[in-house]
């Protein structure tokens, strides 16, 4: 199991560097991880650091409440890929789920599928599972599906909590072929292997290298 090709490499603190982004784009290089994930202030830094590899950039939208409106969502991702990101990580609007509106999430979530689709990039959309219900996460996934995301996504880091088990198989039991990303909280390489026997086909963590050396140091990377 290459884990490394299942690594969004990440780093989205307030207080990041460009120095910081730096070091995050030659580990991405020499591990070879699928992407690293920045704030969109980093999205040009970060494609120009990684010119000439396989590494993708991936970018936050909405980040980290969801509470933006569907238009900045869409200004945001459409501004990102333009500037190189080829993925966009956004966020649900968990204020309308906790409200019942569900045609707005539904909204909010199609509006954003179709023009990262049509500049041919891919939409990744938060959950947050940390603080939604049982039933919210299955209607959240449900919709997702109906919108035409690419992937679902556990978690900001940036909440409550992080990523589970239980929350990855029941989302990948609803979203059928759709990606599955678990992200919050993945810090070792026992963690990691769990998340993708559960059903995940994509980790976001900062402790990406940490994981890989832990791999590679039982013989098994």
């Amino acid at each position: 199991m290459n884990i490394n090709k299942y690594i969004d490499h990440t780093a989205l603190k307030a207080d990041t560097t460009a120095s910081q982004i730096e070091k995050l784009c030659a580990e991405a290089r020499e591990y070879e991880f699928f992407s690293v994930c920045v704030n969109s202030y980093f999205v040009k830094k970060a494609v120009s650091l990684l010119n000439g590899s396989s590494v993708k950039v991936c970018t936050v939208v909405g980040f980290p409440l969801g509470a933006s409106t569907m238009e900045t969502k869409r200004f945001e991702a459409m501004k990102a890929v333009t500037e190189g990101a080829s993925e966009i990580d956004m966020v649900i609007n968990i204020s309308a789920i906790k409200s019942q509106d569900w045609q707005y999430v539904l909204d909010d979530m199609s509006s954003l599928a179709r023009v990262t689709h049509q500049q041919g990039a891919l939409l990744k959309v938060i959950l947050e599972t940390c603080l939604l219900t049982e039933d919210e996460k299955r209607k959240a996934c449900e919709l997702a599906v109906k919108a035409g995301v690419d992937f679902v996504k556990t978690s900001t880091g940036f909440s409550t909590g992080g990523a589970t088990i239980e929350d990855v198989k029941l989302m990948r039991s609803i979203v059928g072929n759709l990606g599955v990303k678990a992200s919050g909280g993945i810090r070792d390489a026992e963690t990691a292997r769990h998340m993708i026997e559960a059903g995940a086909t994509r980790l976001g963590t900062s402790a990406s290298v940490e994981i890989i050396k832990n791999i590679k140091s039982t013989a098994s990377y």
